[in-house]
């Protein structure tokens, strides 16, 4: 049978979608490039917030039309809008042949083989972690970097989240396995892994004997190949000292610390669950800065929240000025059905959350700027992500992330991906920078 797995969502709906195209080629299966080509088409959806809902709901609609224009014989849908709608899905949407919550690896190619129209949502105990357990992942991109999936779930409150009713409980993935898939990428030549999951400094306490992740970063720099670790979503009040220091020290874990703040307004994080209040933010942001004087502070807001007042909102604004943050995302508040959050009183009208957020971005916009002035005649270490057809290269320093962070255009002789060259920074095009290979 050929399949095509389309990705919607964040990286780790992407690592997802690896282990779902593995499991199907194990049974014989053929992936295909383009939906066009398959047979049977699994849609790994994401609904975290509404936009991605809609967008999930919209790219299962296209998918349906090949029925019609294409080869396709049965149309399956996976991930988180699955795993939370997914009776729902069945029912409204006479397309889809079955729907498959998370990690149902099994159950998907039994229906693939088949090509089985279900009439019910197939999904396992939201605890089970099994499908993380190291068997085998699909990987096709020539990039140098990859996710590690080190965790699922989220024992968190925040009232603006759905994830834990959506992905369950925390549940660290055990630290062998993550060594096996460690080691298989890097024999696939990533240079580069991201660790990812809910929340990255809980890994660990749910293991026997309690390992931490700092634990989990030692061993992974044991791994041969691979030369950078980036450790992601670090929940603020779990963010140890020793963590911090071991980020910043010498080893492959890079001084990149990716604090998920939402807010600064001591009132409006209680509002939203979260277990920091401005005090607790400010000393933590200090004590970084004065372990990591290097390192690169990446952090996401929300504007519009619930009982968001124009004074709140303008000491975001002036938190985010007197922070110069090196790197800062913008969401508007979504009101997700079932959060705590969505039955709030004061819920603000979307033209003033976008209005809100367009005044944050471009006052990190010109933060940004000035930073990256700063920058010009300095030598930065770079990755080579990409070569186009024309021969320029476009790669990252050790404080960007791919998809989110900035780039640098490398111009040079002889740069290949995942090579990691000397540039000098010679200009600057808005968020991106422009520089040239030394040699040597």
């Amino acid at each position: 049978m050929k399949f095509f797995v389309h990705r919607l969502g964040c990286p780790k709906n992407d690592v997802d979608a690896d282990y779902i195209s593995a499991r199907l080629i194990a049974d014989g299966h053929e992936p295909v490039k383009q939906p066009e080509e398959a047979e049977s088409v699994i849609v790994n959806t994401c609904g975290f917030i509404l936009p991605a809902k809609e967008e999930s709901i919209g790219e299962i609609l296209q998918m349906g039309q090949l029925k019609k224009t294409g080869n396709l014989k049965t149309l399956y849908v996976s991930g988180c809008l699955a795993q939370r709608y997914g009776d729902e899905l069945l029912q409204r949407m006479p397309e889809i042949d079955g729907a498959f919550g998370l990690g149902t690896l099994d159950s998907i190619a039994d229906a693939v083989g088949r090509s089985s129209q279900l009439q019910r949502v197939i999904k396992v105990e939201s605890h089970k972690l099994s499908y993380l357990d190291w068997n085998d992942r699909l990987i096709t991109d020539e990039y140098p970097y990859a996710y590690l999936k080190i965790s699922d779930g989220c024992n968190r409150v925040c009232s603006f989240c759905a994830i834990p009713a959506i992905r369950g409980r925390f549940r660290s993935r055990p630290l062998d396995s993550i060594l096996k898939e460690a080691e298989f990428l890097a024999a696939k030549g990533k240079k580069e892994l991201i660790l990812v999951s809910q929340e990255a400094t809980l890994w660990g306490h749910d293991l026997p004997e309690h390992p931490n992740v700092v634990t989990l970063l030692k061993e992974l720099d044991r791994v041969e190949g691979v030369k950078w670790l980036r450790l992601m979503y670090l929940y603020p009040s779990m963010l140890t000292t020793e963590l911090i220091d071991y980020l910043s020290a010498d080893n492959k874990s890079l001084d990149y610390f990716d604090l998920p703040l939402q807010h600064c307004n001591s009132e409006i994080l209680s509002a939203m669950g979260r277990r920091s209040d401005r005090s607790a933010i400010e000393r933590l942001l200090k004590l970084i800065r004065s372990r990591s004087p290097n390192g690169t502070i990446r952090t996401v807001f929300i504007t519009g929240f619930p009982g968001e007042t124009e004074e709140q909102f303008e000491e975001l604004k002036d938190f985010v000025r007197a922070q110069q943050f090196d790197r800062m995302g913008t969401f508007i508040y979504s009101p997700e059905e079932g959060t705590p959050a969505e039955q709030l009183p004061g819920q603000i009208a979307e033209e003033v959350k976008f209005r809100r957020l367009d005044e944050l971005m471009c006052l990190q916009h010109d933060i940004a700027l000035a930073r990256n002035n700063s920058l010009i005649g300095s030598i930065q270490e770079v990755i080579i992500d990409v070569i186009d057809d024309n021969g320029l290269a476009r790669g990252r320093t050790r404080g960007d992330c791919p998809e989110i962070d900035q780039e640098v255009f490398v111009h040079g002789d002889e740069l290949r991906v995942g090579q990691f060259c000397r540039v000098i920074i010679e200009a600057v095009d808005e968020y991106d920078l422009i520089g040239v290979k030394l040699e040597g």
